[in-house]
């Protein structure tokens, strides 16, 4: 993915990871009270903090998402390193809630609308990748990528 331009190689930092967490925990507590008057923008609230968790772990490994790999990039190297190899399988949803937060940035006449159970859904997933995410950074196995 760095060779494909998709990631790039940076500093690594705690100190951002910990304030993407953080980030990411004020986007759920948001998020989990507007599920009913606002599913969509709950669902969105909630992918960003589950890419902003998503990011955390690469921060940490001095590893980013450069502008032409994108989210994509970001959930594919979490993915492969955190739930394809019999890890977590949170990070495995990622891409299905990317897609649903996508039909409702860019809605076609032909995109449902999003209901209180997408909401609950994604809020759902968003906990558990900032759970995982947590652990991960608490766990001292994440290095920086060489």
């Amino acid at each position: 993915m760095i060779n494909d331009g998709e990631l790039e190689q940076v500093p690594s930092s705690a100190d951002l990871a910990r304030r993407l967490l953080t980030a990411a925990a004020a986007h759920i507590e948001l998020a989990s009270k507007g599920t009913e008057a606002d599913p969509e923008g709950a669902l969105q609230l909630s992918y960003d903090a589950s890419r902003k968790a998503a990011t955390a772990l690469l921060t940490i490994q001095g590893l980013r998402a450069t502008t032409r790999g994108g989210h994509i990039a970001l959930i594919d190297a979490v993915r492969a390193q955190f739930n394809d190899r019999g890890g977590m399988e949170i990070f495995g949803r990622l891409h299905a809630l990317r897609r649903r937060r996508n039909r409702t940035e860019y809605p076609d006449p032909d995109s449902p609308a999003v209901n209180a159970d997408d909401a609950r859904w994604a809020l759902d997933t968003a906990r558990s990748v900032l759970v995982a995410a947590e652990r991960l950074t608490q766990s001292g196995r994440l290095e920086v990528f060489d």
